[in-house]
C-alpha cells in the first residue's frame, strides 16, 4: 500500500486552539512530531486500535463491514480477520490476558475473542451505547459518546464506577476511541482533530494533543474519515494514531507546549 504523505512534511507541527479552549484556558495544548509513517488499510473504518506483541489489533465499524483483525504494522497487511454479523456495528477494542474484548454501537452487546485463533468465546451485555474501550491493567475503561467514562470488571463487565470528563469545568462530549498511556486515558474527541489527556481519578482534561496539521496531510475521501485510533507500545514507548479509512498509520512523539521544557 502506498504511503501518501512524506515524513518531512509532517515533522514541524504547531498547535492550534483546542475544543472548549478560551484565551484564559488553563488546559495546555501539546503539539507532536512524526517519527514514522506506516501503510494502513484505507478500507478500515477504524473504531478500536491496540498494540500487543509486535502487532496491531484493530476493530472496524459500519454495518456489513465490521471486523476484528490482526495487522502487521510494517506493511499494513491484515494477517487474520473475523467479521461481525451484518446487522452489528463494531466499536471499541481492548485485550485482556489471552482475549480480545470488543463492543458494539447501539446493540448493547460485546464479544470475547481468543486472541490466538480469533474464535468468539463469549458475549456479554451492557446498557447504553458503546464507543471506545481500553484498560488500566485492573479494569476495562469504556466511553459511550457522553462526557462519562465507565470502569468495568473485565471478568463480569459489571460497572465499578465512572467519571465525568471536564475541561475548564465544562463537560467534554463525544469521547470516542480510548487508550491507556502512562497512567492517563487518551481519548479521541469525535469530529475534532484533538486527543484529550484525561486524569483517570478526577476526569479532568490535563492537556489537548492537537493533530490538526497531521489531519490536513491525509487524503480523505469523505467527512466520515476523521481522526480515530490510538495505540501505545509500552515496551517500545511508541504512540500510534490513525483515522477512519486513512491510508497511513503515524508514529508520533508528543511535544510540550510552547515555552515549556
Amino acid at each position: 500500500m502506498r504511503v501518501l504523505v512524506s515524513l518531512a512534511a509532517l515533522t514541524a507541527c504547531s498547535a492550534s486552539p483546542a475544543p472548549q479552549a478560551t484565551a484564559a484556558a488553563a488546559v495546555p495544548t501539546y503539539s507532536y512530531r512524526v517519527e514514522n509513517v506506516f501503510p494502513h488499510d484505507r478500507r478500515a473504518f477504524t473504531q478500536g486500535l491496540l498494540f500487543r506483541d509486535g502487532h496491531l489489533y484493530e476493530s472496524t465499524g459500519n454495518f456489513g463491514q465490521s471486523t476484528i483483525r490482526q495487522v502487521r504494522i510494517e506493511d499494513g497487511r491484515v494477517i487474520r480477520s473475523v467479521s461481525l454479523p451484518n446487522d452489528i456495528f463494531g466499536e471499541g477494542l481492548a485485550d485482556w490476558g489471552d482475549e480480545l474484548i470488543s463492543i458494539t454501537w447501539r446493540h448493547g452487546v460485546g464479544y470475547r475473542w481468543d486472541r490466538e485463533t480469533f474464535r468468539r468465546t463469549a458475549e456479554f451485555q451492557y446498557p447504553g451505547e458503546g464507543w471506545g474501550l481500553t484498560d488500566d491493567g485492573t479494569r476495562l475503561i469504556m466511553s459511550d459518546g457522553t462526557p462519562e467514562i465507565r470502569f468495568l470488571d473485565p471478568a463480569t463487565f459489571r460497572e465499578l464506577g465512572r467519571i465525568t470528563v471536564t475541561a475548564d469545568g465544562q463537560p467534554v462530549r463525544n469521547l470516542n476511541e480510548l487508550e491507556w498511556v502512562k497512567g492517563e486515558i487518551f481519548a479521541n474527541i469525535w469530529l475534532t482533530n484533538h486527543i484529550a489527556r484525561i486524569d483517570p481519578a478526577t476526569g479532568e482534561v490535563k492537556g489537548w494533543i492537537d493533530l490538526s496539521r497531521l489531519v490536513d496531510t491525509v487524503e480523505r475521501r469523505s467527512g466520515d474519515d476523521v481522526l480515530n485510533g490510538i495505540a501505545y507500545d509500552e515496551a517500545g514507548d511508541r504512540l500510534f494514531v490513525t483515522g477512519k479509512n486513512w491510508p497511513s498509520l503515524f508514529q508520533i512523539r508528543i511535544e510540550p507546549p510552547s515555552g515549556q521544557p
